[in-house]
């Protein structure tokens, strides 16, 4: 039986990553939409789509997103956004009988102050990163929604929270992007201009998980498709949502060491400590992952060659962001 699947938000890096991997499955009808045709912020058109769509599965990947100085410019566009587009999509599905759903939310809905690596029910134990507290709070609101939807209307809706993605399709904005492809793009650009050096932000210290977009997206399918009686003999109703992460992490420094060594730029690396760290750590346990029967299988450098490759066969349609 062929089974409608709506991927919201799937011209992103999560969403379009999602898509190539449900695109293998000739039992999978997938159906998109572009901003032009359906915007996930109106209701009422939110709600059209689904009532004349027979979708049977729905992915939640649309979200704004985007690093410190993102977060730290627009915190208003960020919680009103990213609550008004998931609150449209979750409550049409429900309302048109859709009853699978996958969430994503982010790790960051953790307390900055935690034990390290993040269990899932470190949730709401403590308080938030404030640089980017409007977004976690938003996405911990998607976590709860879906879980008040199981309990009261009995639907299968479950939650995600991958750790820090890259790879193709990302955002390479030099002020907007996360850390790895605005690094990426930094490093390039003084490789070809022969800089004997390029700034990193902050300190270097702060250590990351990095989980490369693919895996992602076939841990989001596998976790979709998990027979119920298995998926809940794992997670519990009120804490009903699942790291996604490589179960690894490295210092910022590293990170751009490794950079480097892909990119093949010589030069040095500056530090610039008036920049902020953000939280000192961010490792998710992934336990209850491995509990359900996955992990990931990309090393952080081949994938960072494969992201680092993509980027250059884009380049000419990303030179209208200016480096």
């Amino acid at each position: 039986m062929v089974e409608r699947v709506f991927v919201a938000g799937h011209g992103g890096m999560v969403g379009s990553a999602i898509c190539r991997k449900l695109a293998s499955n000739p039992n999978v009808e997938l159906v998109i939409k572009g901003r032009a045709e359906l915007d996930l912020l109106c209701q009422r058109g939110v709600r059209d789509f689904f009532s004349s769509a027979a979708i049977d599965q729905v992915y939640m990947a649309a979200a704004k997103v985007g690093g410190i100085h993102a977060n730290n410019t627009f915190p208003g566009e960020f919680i009103y956004e990213n609550l008004m587009v998931q609150c449209n999509v979750i409550d049409a599905a429900y309302r048109t009988g859709v009853n699978k759903l996958l969430f994503l939310g982010s790790s960051c809905i953790y307390p900055k102050a935690i034990s390290q690596p993040m269990s899932e029910d470190a949730l709401m134990t403590g308080l938030l990163e404030p640089t980017n507290e409007p977004y976690a709070m938003a996405k911990i609101a998607g976590i709860k929604m879906c879980e008040s939807y199981n309990r009261q209307y009995g639907v299968d809706y479950r939650s995600v929270m991958p750790t820090n993605l890259y790879g193709k399709n990302d955002n390479f904005h030099p002020e907007n992007s996360h850390v790895i492809p605005a690094m990426m793009r930094r490093i390039h650009a003084a490789k070809l201009s022969g800089d004997a050096s390029v700034a990193i932000w902050g300190t270097g210290k702060p250590k990351r998980e990095f989980l490369y977009v693919d895996d992602m997206a076939e841990a989001s399918v596998y976790l979709m498709n998990l027979p119920s009686e298995q998926y809940r003999g794992v997670v519990s109703e009120r804490c009903s949502h699942v790291n996604i992460g490589s179960g690894i992490d490295c210092s910022i420094r590293e990170l751009a060491e490794t950079l480097c060594k892909v990119i093949g730029y010589t030069g040095n690396l500056t530090f610039d400590v008036s920049k902020p760290d953000g939280m000192p750590r961010k490792l998710l346990d992934v336990s209850l992952l491995a509990k359900l029967g996955w992990q990931a299988s990309t090393h952080l450098e081949d994938g960072l060659t494969s992201t680092y490759q993509w980027f250059l066969a884009n380049d000419q349609a990303l030179r209208g962001v200016s480096v």
